[in-house]
């Protein structure tokens, strides 16, 4: 929750832990206390596993002791991170070492250290499943809710490639124009824009300018291609979706 933190809980999960947890850290409770809250009241606790972060960095991990091996933990500033059935201790440190060492956007970075960790060893029963969770104030579609990236890939050979792949779709889709991506529909791109267009089916003006007839031919290519947060009312068109709009010759 992007006005909370966040909590995972693995292993043989207690679910509860997600909204209770978070419900906590709203009210400012440090993680570690959080912790302590949640396990004292779980007659199973030894077999749970769970990782808190709050929004102020401060983080806690526990591994209960009848998790399956290898199964264990790593907490520090801006994280935590845990996992059971591992290869071994090195999986954990790769996922540590990798996320603290990384810098850039926060969704490249988990993705980098899962195939860190996976590098490592991983699931000693192999690879199957991956997701990819990250809140962010009116992150989500349309600016409604903090849901900024919520993608999984239940079963899959590759599924962090996967997952890697699923990114970058979302982030075409759903993420605004930089203004550095946008195009002048000016001379050669213009007419290149209305050709493809009209090969489309839809029908832009035959004037070399961006009157309204072309105007609207491309925002319902926008709309009907779900480029909705990319659209704009200026003469000007978006790299990614010019590419878009060439591949689908």
């Amino acid at each position: 929750s992007a006005d909370a933190g966040a909590v995972a809980t693995q292993s043989w999960a207690n679910t509860s832990f997600g909204p209770r947890g978070l419900a906590m850290l709203k009210q400012g409770t440090h993680p570690e206390q959080v912790l302590q809250e949640l396990l004292a009241s779980d007659p199973d606790r030894e077999q749970r596993q769970v990782g808190i972060v709050d929004l102020k960095g401060r983080s806690a991990t526990f591994t209960g002791s009848a998790c399956f091996s290898y199964a264990g933990g790593i907490a520090g500033e801006n994280f935590a991170c845990q996992g059971n059935i591992l290869a071994g201790a090195a999986v954990v440190e790769a996922l540590a070492e990798s996320f603290t060492s990384s810098s850039g956007s926060l969704p490249e970075r988990l993705l980098k250290a899962l195939q860190a960790a996976q590098e490592a060893g991983g699931d000693r029963r192999g690879m199957q499943s991956a997701a990819l969770y990250v809140a962010k104030p009116a992150g989500g579609y349309g600016g409604f809710n903090d849901r900024y990236i919520d993608l999984r890939v239940d079963d899959h050979a590759s599924p962090i490639d996967e997952l890697e792949r699923l990114l970058e779709l979302h982030r075409l889709y759903f993420e605004r124009s930089l203004p550095e991506d946008l195009l002048p529909l000016q001379a050669d791109v213009l007419t290149e824009v209305q050709q493809h267009l009209r090969r489309n089916g839809y029908q832009p003006s035959s004037e070399s300018s961006y009157d309204e007839a072309t105007r609207k031919a491309l925002q319902a290519y926008y709309l009907t291609e779900n480029f909705d947060e990319r659209w704009t009312e200026d003469a000007v068109i978006d790299r990614r979706v010019l590419a878009y709009l060439r591949k689908g010759e």
